[in-house]
């Protein structure tokens, strides 16, 4: 998605990284035993945090705008589809959702190319640190894929990263739920996030001590 500057590393797997090269195998091993979504970050195989209903429920809208809307010819919006960090033998990371080519859906491989990726998004858990956050928002820099959406359910804000170059985000560009994201070109697709959930709210959007304080 190196030093561990370069992702998030929320759990190691492993307290001594394996030899180069064969982390990946061993990531897949893991996923095919467990079913566990597992990936390579600077190097390290790490664990994700386990997403709550809310998360899904952020990725659920949002892939029904993306189908809803008319995206650019052969493209497609994909779940579960890891991306590989160029140039590197082990390091790969799995948006919630991307933007890939069609040709993707009929490919026998398992990790898609970063160039290929016209947009990554990142649901951002309730575990998840500031410093995780800004180091996942580099590996994607550094892949060079060209635009990162991040939905921070936890506070009801989102972040456009476009730009990439020399390994960060050259534009951030903030919101706040109830907000629309306009994407660039050649996108230019408008995501609405009104009705997206956030942590500790009720279903009305109060937070769940502010309604008890009632």
């Amino acid at each position: 998605m190196e030093t561990a500057s370069r992702g998030p590393v929320t759990r190691c797997l492993v307290p001594s990284a394996p030899q180069p090269r064969n982390l990946r195998e061993i990531a897949e091993k893991i996923e095919t035993t467990t079913g566990l979504r597992v990936q390579v970050v600077g190097g390290k195989l790490v664990l994700p945090p386990t997403p709550r209903g809310k998360h899904a429920g952020v990725l659920k809208r949002l892939r029904r705008q993306f189908e809803g809307s008319v995206l650019p010819e052969g493209l497609d919006v994909y779940e579960v589809s890891s991306i590989a960090l160029p140039e590197d033998p082990d390091d790969y990371v799995t948006p919630g959702l991307v933007l890939l080519p069609v040709e993707w859906e009929e490919d026998d491989g398992w990790l898609a190319a970063s160039e290929d990726a016209a947009l990554a998004v990142e649901v951002i858990s309730q575990s998840e640190k500031s410093r995780e956050i800004r180091d996942k928002a580099d590996w994607y820099a550094v892949a060079g894929v060209a635009v990162l959406l991040v939905v921070d359910p936890r506070h009801g804000t989102w972040a456009l990263h476009t730009r990439p170059d020399s390994g960060a985000y050259q534009d951030v560009l903030p919101g706040k739920f109830g907000e629309s994201v306009r994407l660039p070109e050649p996108l230019r697709l408008e995501i609405v996030t009104d009705d997206f959930p956030v942590y500790g709210a009720s279903p009305r959007g109060r937070r769940e001590g502010e309604e008890r304080a009632e």
